[in-house]
């Protein structure tokens, strides 16, 4: 069996999926789509495995970003050694790839980014239990992420614990949650969630022993939106500490238990790359999430 992996193959396919379409990655990469068409063919002969789905836009299978991944990789070490020989273009930035959760992106993560010169950011906004899938996909070189084990090709070191406190207005908790045990009252209650895949304030539900929040739910895909709609007084729902202490020391917003949050831990994962770019990105994530998340 043939291992060798040609550059010209998996650059195209890397080409293929950033494109979208065999045409597309054909005019980027200055060939006709039958040349970029036998290149992918070639590849999947080679490796034995089908890595492209067919469909609009075109995606990658689960051996497929096996080598998307590679192929980036390769690309980062490329723009690395290039810059190091002095070969870049004059005031080139590096640009590096990282995916971030909102809560994170709206509270401690941007001033990390200011930390490092030099760089060009390219943020993907995701879920923390979902970071980690752009990781394995290729798409992004590192990740704040919930995921404690690392990505193939990764490595993963702890970050902190974000704390997150159930509030509402002090009107919404006269109004839907006086009178009965809390256990009882919340799961009748309007609540705020962040979209259809946020199921936090269902977890903190169940903490207190009932299945789910209420079924009258406002979706806000954002975080800043998400405390506004829970200052406004539509629904109750967890908000990071950092974000809910000026609004609870204004009498803005109340706890609904005094003793009541939910932890959780961030791990900061990257690509296993001698790259200065990520190594000092990682150095300055690492300090800042000190500074800023509970140990």
């Amino acid at each position: 069996m043939m291992t060798e992996l040609p550059l010209d193959q998996v650059r195209t396919l890397l080409a293929v999926v950033d494109e979208g379409t065999f045409d597309a990655a054909a005019a980027a990469l200055h060939v006709t789509p039958s040349a970029v068409s036998q290149r992918v063919k070639a590849l999947e002969q080679r490796t034995g495995r089908v890595l492209l789905q067919r469909t609009k836009p075109v995606r990658a299978t689960e051996s497929g970003a096996v080598l998307v991944r590679y192929a980036r990789q390769l690309a980062r070490l490329e723009r690395d050694a290039r810059g190091e020989l002095g070969l870049s273009g004059a005031g080139e930035a590096t640009r590096v790839s990282v995916a971030v959760n909102a809560d994170s992106l709206a509270t401690w993560f941007l001033p990390a980014l200011t930390r490092v010169a030099g760089l060009c950011y390219e943020l993907h906004r995701e879920d923390e239990d979902h970071t980690a899938a752009l990781l394995r996909e290729g798409l992004v070189m590192a990740a704040v992420t919930s995921a404690a084990d690392p990505v193939p090709g990764c490595t993963a070191r702890p970050l902190g614990r974000m704390r997150y406190l159930p509030v509402a207005t002090p009107e919404f908790t006269e109004t839907h949650l006086s009178g009965r045990p809390l256990p009882e009252a919340l799961p009748l209650a309007p609540v705020v969630s962040f979209d259809r895949k946020d199921d936090f304030q269902d977890a903190f539900v169940r903490r207190l022993g009932r299945g789910s929040a209420g079924p009258l739910r406002h979706q806000v895909p954002t975080s800043e939106g998400f405390l506004d709609v829970v200052a406004a007084g539509l629904g109750w729902g967890m908000v990071p500490e950092a974000q809910a202490d000026p609004l609870l020391a204004q009498g803005r917003l109340a706890r609904l238990a005094p003793d009541a949050w939910m932890d959780v831990r961030l791990y900061w994962q990257q690509w296993k790359l001698d790259s200065p770019a990520l190594a000092a990105l990682a150095e300055a994530v690492t300090a800042t999430a000190a500074e800023a998340l509970r140990r």
